[in-house]
Parts: structure tokens; sequence; C-alpha cells
């Protein structure tokens, strides 16, 4: 057994599988506090010398879209396909990287949590939406480090544009947890859509006192802040004409961000994080019916990306598009409860839930003369690593705190190098606190599984069970549905494989435990 194989086991008890060492499990763990990664020596040297070429640091500009299906973008089989053309989305994975195994976590807030700590959401305890007036009982972020901050502290500006919705009380908001600045709304569309539509909430609206009641509870506004300052209205969202303009609001101030960064010769990180094109779907009156399927989500579809086209066309006005990495991606899979206000996936289920349908999402790598334009790849890529994958491009890995246990890995070489490969070994996928399942190569593994007992009620009719003495298992090349397991008939030989994965991963809970903020639901 190879010598770091040796010291897996000791610091984590994992389980070695005869083979696993050489064919099986070609990671390396380089620090006890980060996720074993696949070295891949040649690629990352060519990464490397890409980046020396520059000799200045790279901004990094992600682009977040709220419950967006994988198949809504048209180069992921959607766009005129299905009702509302995405042409700018298209041009940017035509001339970058189409990722067709990028995976999030099932609902937004574990996913925004993940992108910004490198963490599984059981780590910092942000595992499920906060709810209307929720709020947690202990701040998660007094113990976590985004990469806002980490890069802030090291020559960035950094900001967040549009929807946060990772705790709305002190201590917990944008401009004190690392971003120098930032405009958005602190919760969720949906929360300031029940106070402006009676048609769909009535029950609410039309009692005076119980709106009162709810609306105390939450800032109808969209707020900014600075780093060191309270934050302040800008835009109030008491009406469904004020909801409809929120994302041109967050467009503005993204476009503006970048050209201060620009004026100030500063380098930028910057999260464009939509409120789009969550339910309810309000767009601004110059989208109003101008999908071809004429549907609010499909008209927003299209708002989207015509805000995606702006920003990308920024880039290159300011001449900065050879100096900005770009990452568009979906926070989770479409909602398929809120049905026809929700998007498209080809796979099971939706938001919500583990199957591929709620956690495999569009992932797109764009960057003018460093990645290739044209390049797709089925590499595995957990949104846990645009964290390390921020920080390595910044020159700043080192600067990583070893205080948390980091679940990204850095995929710079797998971005970058011509024909890179994925430095991930496997996803690991969660539901709140409950491990789910596990993706390595094309094989999925199901611990527990979703059950729905009503069609698209992934949601508000679902059921987490265990799975008998075989865990289930899909080849998502040939059973990309997840229809019917077939692990122990033709996956004899992995299932020992997959499963020493798992205990390795669950072993790392031991020194770096899951952390209760206080959203486990009664009963659980």
């Amino acid at each position: 057994m190879k010598k770091i194989s040796i010291i897996f086991l000791l610091l984590f008890g994992g389980v070695a599988v005869q083979g696993q060492d050489d064919y099986f499990n070609r990671t390396v763990r380089v620090k006890e506090y980060l996720e074993p990664a696949i070295p891949h020596p040649d690629q990352q040297k060519e990464a490397e010398s890409k980046l020396e070429k520059l000799n200045k640091k790279p901004n990094i500009l992600i682009i977040l879209i709220d419950d967006m299906g994988y198949g809504d973008i048209g180069v992921y089989g959607g766009g005129t396909a299905i009702g509302a053309p995405t042409p700018n989305m298209n041009k940017l994975a035509n001339e970058g990287l189409r990722l067709t195994s990028a995976y999030a976590q099932p609902t937004c807030t574990p996913t925004r949590a993940a992108l910004m700590t490198g963490r599984i959401p059981a780590r910092s305890g942000l595992t499920r939406p906060t709810l209307t007036g929720e709020n947690p009982k202990v701040n998660p972020w007094e113990s976590e480090n985004t990469a806002a901050k980490i890069l802030s502290e090291n020559g960035y500006k950094t900001a967040i544009s549009g929807k946060w919705h990772l705790g709305e009380t002190k201590g917990s908001m944008p401009n004190e947890v690392g971003y120098d600045e930032w405009l958005g709304f602190a919760a969720v569309q949906s929360e300031y859509s029940q106070f402006v539509n009676e048609w769909i909430y009535p029950d609410l609206i039309n009692k005076p006192e119980r709106l009162a009641a709810v609306k105390a509870m939450v800032n109808e506004a969209v707020v900014k802040g600075k780093k060191g300052e309270e934050n302040k209205e800008v835009a109030p969202i008491t009406t469904i004409e004020e909801l409809s303009k929120v994302d041109q609001i967050f467009a503005d101030y993204s476009e503006d961000f970048i050209r201060r960064a620009v004026e100030e010769d500063q380098p930028f990180y910057l999260i464009h994080s939509f409120s789009k094109v969550h339910n309810d779907n309000y767009v601004s009156e110059e989208f109003k019916g101008k999908s071809p399927a004429a549907f609010p989500y499909k008209d927003a579809i299209m708002e989207v990306d015509d805000i995606v086209g702006r920003l990308t066309q920024l880039l290159e006005e300011l001449d900065i598009d050879e100096n900005t990495f770009v990452f568009l991606t979906s926070d989770n899979g479409p909602n398929e409860d809120t049905w026809p206000d929700g998007g498209f996936t080809p796979f099971r289920g939706g938001k919500g839930t583990t199957w591929e349908g709620g956690v495999r999402v569009p992932g797109i790598a764009y960057w003018k003369g460093m990645i290739e334009p044209g390049r797709i790849s089925d590499g595995l890529f957990d949104l846990c690593d645009l964290f390390n994958t921020s920080i390595a491009l910044a020159g700043a890995y080192d600067k990583i705190p070893s205080s948390n246990y980091i679940d990204g890995v850095d995929q710079t070489s797998f971005l970058l190098a011509g024909e890179g490969d994925s430095n991930r070994n496997a996803v690991f996928m969660y539901s709140e606190t409950n491990f789910m399942a596990a993706r390595w190569m094309e094989y999925k593994m199901h611990m527990k599984v979703f059950e729905t007992s009503a069609p698209r009620k992934n949601l508000d009719q679902s059921v987490v069970q265990q799975t008998g003495m075989a865990p289930w298992v899909y080849n998502l090349y040939v059973s990309p549905k997840e229809q019917v397991s077939t692990g122990h008939r033709y996956f004899e030989w992995g299932l020992p494989v997959m499963l020493g994965y798992i205990r390795d991963h669950l072993a790392t809970y031991q020194k770096y435990p899951m952390k209760d903020i206080g959203l486990k639901k009664p009963g659980q």
C-alpha cells in the first residue's frame, strides 16, 4: 500500500479496498483539512504557464442563477426548443468549456454556502433555506471563511450583487462576512412575492392583521452596504412592478462595480446572484410576453440571458475579457412544485431532491485566451470547487485557514489545460444532514432516496427512505433518468470501491464535526 494511503487510513480510519490505491483511487491528500484530489502534473504545469503569462491577478465573475434547470439553456438541450432562446449563454458555452457533470446542493441556501465556503453545508450548518422570519440560533459565519473574505485580504475588490439568503441577523450579511460591498436583498424572491400577489396568496394578503404581522418579519427592500457600515435601503419591494425590476437593479450595480474596479486598477471578485428564475417570476416590462412560449418563466429566462449578455459584453468593452474568469451555473435543479413557473431538466426529480434533476446543473467556464473554446467535459465538478479554484487563481491558496475541513478541490488545471481532466474523484450529496448519494465516474450510488407521492411534488410531498440490502446504483451513461437500479446485478465489482469512498468521507466528521445552528426541523 502506498505511503499516502497509509497516512490517510491512520488519520481517518478509512477502509482499504484491494487495488484501490492504483486504478480506483489516484487521489492525494496534500493537507489534512483539504479534500484529497487527483493530481495531473502535466496539466497543472500547462495551467500555471498560462497564468504566469498574465503577469497580474485575474478578475473572477461568478454568475449564479436561481432555480434554473439543467435543460433550460439551449446548448444543454433547451433554449429555442422549449420556447426561450438563450443566445448569450449559448455563446458563452461555445466559446468556453461546457461541463455536463456539474453538481449543486438540492436547494439554494446550501449551494450558496458551499460555493462561498468550499464546505458541504452539513459542516457549516447552512443545510436548508431559512423561512420567513426564521433566524438561526447560532451565527454560522462566526466560524466560517468565505472566498470573498480571503480574497479581500489579498488585494481583491469583492462584492455580491442580488440574492443573499444566507442569514439576515446581525453578523450574517454579506458586508459582515468578507464582502467589501453588496447590493441586493437578504431573502428570496418568493418571500417578497407573497406580499404582492393576492391571486396566489389570498389567505395572507386579504387578511390585514395577518399580513401586517408577516410583513414585520421581512425587510421589503433592495439594500446596499459596505464593510464596516450599516446597510441602507435603496429601492422598495412593495408591488409586482417593483419586484419585476430587481434583476435590472442588480445588473446595473454589477456593471457599475466592474467599471469602478477597472478604474481603480484593482482585481475583482464578483458574484452576480439573480433573483430569477425562482418563483414567482415577474419580468421587467421589456420582456413581458417576448419568449416564444409567452409564459412568465420563459420570459424570465430571456431576461436572465440578456443580462448575462450585458455583463460579458462589458468585459469586452473594458478590454478585460482576457483577464477575467467567468463561471455560470444554477444553485439547484428546477422547482417542479411550482409548475409552470419552473424550469426543465431531462433527469429524474427536481429541486429539493438528490436525484440528478435536483443537483445536476449547468456549468459554463469561460475565459478568453485561457480556456479553449468549444470544449465539453463530463468531468466531475462540485460547486464547492469554486471556492478553491477562485482562491488558487488569485494566488492565495496558502491563505486558506486550517480551522475548517474544505470539501472543494482546486480545479484550475481541469479548466485551463487544453485537455484538462477533473481533479475531483467523487461528489457527495446530502439532504440537510442526511448523507444521500455519491457520484464516481459515471456511477451514482444512493444510500437514501427521495420518494414522491405525487408528480412534481419533490418539496411539498416527498419522503426520505433508506435503501435496502443493496444500495441503489445507476450507470448514468445508460440510465441518466435513474429509473431501475442494477447495482447488485451489474456493479458488484464497484460496490466495495464506492462504499470505501463513502466511509472515508464520513470519517472526516470525527475530527471536523457537523455544526448545528438551529435549522433542524422538530422531530429530526
